[in-house]
């Protein structure tokens, strides 16, 4: 990991909270920044994927990023996420740096799709449209379609450009981004993939982007510092720790059920509700009183972590 570089660390996919009605919870978020930042993380992502960004409706979004920006008060970096991204979202892109994010994050398109080979002019002409800094997603798992790492190298130099958070379960991907871009100058390689941190870390990775920091917010911090510090021993605990607790939502499940059990596992710390937004489903209260025994089990009810 670099030291000095403005996007680094442990940043946290944040959940969105709502009420049964469907509403933004505000008073519940306050307190799941609260509990990010009492971690150390150095970011907070919101409106990505762990947040259920492509079903928040629009006048939300706005909100959250504004909210989210105004409680973080500058002691960590805000990323807002910008969903499935038509031209005409641009706009809102823009709406976010006037709320106060500091930068935005754009997977390709999943309505509207774009071949791969069209991508660098896709993201050029995004990049060239924003008023602030840009990240490059790549989540196959969700546009079914995986950024060329040649499109990525093209682009480095824009201006709006200051990295990549790639969430592609390849090895030899993950080997080969950090071949190209590993101690680029103002160029960040995030990780995505809670099984490829400790690997990405280990190679130069400047973070991660752990949907688990939503319940162990400290853990996904202690294991950059200590990658930073070349303590691969404490690392590679704290990976094991990471998934344990990942696999609470994640084992046996889809994206959307993990996207809801990880809500559910949230709300029995008592931060947020746990409903989540159509077309994903919340989980029965039987399910939720699952999660809340294999919680106990892991150690992670009543602050701990």
């Amino acid at each position: 990991m670099k030291n000095g570089l403005k996007y680094h660390g442990a940043v946290v996919p944040m959940v969105t909270p709502f009420t049964p009605l469907g509403a933004l919870d505000t008073s519940a978020l306050d307190r799941l920044v609260d509990t990010l930042l009492s971690g150390g993380v150095e970011g907070i992502f919101v409106l990505g994927t762990t947040g259920e960004g492509a079903f928040v409706p629009r006048k939300a979004r706005r909100q959250l990023v504004q909210q989210t920006v105004a409680r973080v008060n500058q002691r960590a970096k805000v990323f807002a996420g910008l969903g499935d991204l038509r031209q005409s979202d641009v706009t809102e892109a823009n709406e976010f740096f006037h709320a106060g994010a500091d930068a935005v994050v754009a997977h390709p398109p999943i309505a509207e799709k774009i071949p791969a080979e069209q991508l660098q002019d896709w993201y050029q002409s995004l990049l060239d449209k924003l008023e602030g800094p840009l990240l490059i997603y790549n989540m196959p798992m969700t546009t079914g379609i995986s950024v060329p790492l040649a499109a990525v190298e093209n682009l480095l130099g824009h201006p709006k450009l200051v990295g990549l958070k790639d969430s592609e379960n390849n090895p030899a991907r993950l080997e080969e981004t950090m071949k190209r871009f590993g101690g680029k100058k103002d160029f960040a390689v995030f990780i995505g993939v809670g099984a490829l941190m400790e690997k990405g870390l280990k190679l130069g990775a400047d973070g991660i982007v752990p949907s688990v920091g939503n319940l162990i917010p400290d853990v996904c911090h202690q294991i950059c510092a200590a990658a930073k510090n070349t303590d691969w021993s404490a690392v590679e605990k704290l990976q094991a720790r990471m998934m344990s607790v990942a696999g609470l939502y994640q084992k046996g499940r889809t994206l959307n059920e993990s996207l809801a059990a990880l809500k559910a596992a949230v709300h029995c710390r008592g931060l947020c509700a746990s409903e989540v937004l159509p077309p994903l489903h919340s989980l029965a209260q039987t399910e939720v009183e699952k999660i809340r025994a294999e919680m106990a089990q892991l150690h992670l009810l009543n602050g701990q972590s």
